[in-house]
């Protein structure tokens, strides 16, 4: 028993297929097995199953470690960025540093002029163009960064002044400043030279003995009558 079967040929003609389903061969006559024929939409069907139960899971497992090496590059990257940051940061503290200290250092040598300016000014010696020469010498300095401090009644402190005097008065409520030998100077916040002041400290003032008030006897005194 046989099939026939008509199917378009390339170019548009119908080719004939013809299917032997006899169970015996003609030419030995052996009994050919019979194959279980499974129809071609369940075939694929099937097939399509079996593809998708095995490619399923394996997509899956590979979107999981596609997005687990982002993640790390991710990381990666942001750790970099960070580091960079802080890099930057640090030269850049580094180097604020060292310009500050090149400009103190500088600053440094001039005190012992500025200090030789201050006390002309006192005498009345700073005038004409020596006076000109010293304004726009200060005028540098303090736009550089210096700053002088160390004036008369500011509250004394140990940690930029420099007490070389002591005395005791009680106009003053604490350890008060009163006389400045050397002008201080910083520079941002380091201090170059503390200030040699004069201080002075309260006393309290003295409590004056209170004296007994003498009272007279009186001459009618009453006198004992027998």
């Amino acid at each position: 028993m046989s099939d026939h079967e008509q199917r378009p040929a390339e170019g548009g003609e119908e080719r004939v297929v013809v299917r032997d389903r006899r169970r015996i061969d003609p030419e030995t006559g052996e009994v050919r097995p019979v194959a279980e024929e499974v129809p071609a939409d369940e075939a694929g069907a099937a097939e399509g199953g079996r593809h998708a139960a095995t490619e399923e899971p394996a997509g899956i497992v590979g979107e999981a470690l596609l997005q687990a090496q982002l993640d790390e590059r991710t990381a990666d990257l942001q750790r970099l960025q960070a580091e960079y940051a802080n890099y930057r940061k640090r030269v850049d503290r580094d180097r604020e540093g060292v310009i500050a200290g090149a400009k103190a250092s500088v600053v440094n040598e001039l005190l012992g002029v500025l200090d030789d300016v201050e006390r002309a000014a006192a005498h009345g010696d700073l005038t004409g163009a020596f006076k000109s020469v010293a304004d726009k010498l200060i005028a540098t300095v303090q736009r550089v960064g210096l700053e002088p401090f160390g004036h008369e009644r500011e509250p004394f402190d140990p940690a930029v002044h420099e007490a070389v005097q002591h005395s005791t008065s009680p106009e003053v409520s604490g350890p008060t400043v009163t006389a400045v030998l050397r002008r201080g100077y910083r520079f941002g916040e380091r201090v170059l030279r503390p200030a040699l002041v004069a201080v002075t400290d309260h006393e309290p003032e003295e409590q004056k003995p209170v004296e007994a008030e003498w009272i007279e006897p009186s001459d009618g005194e009453p006198s004992d009558q027998g």
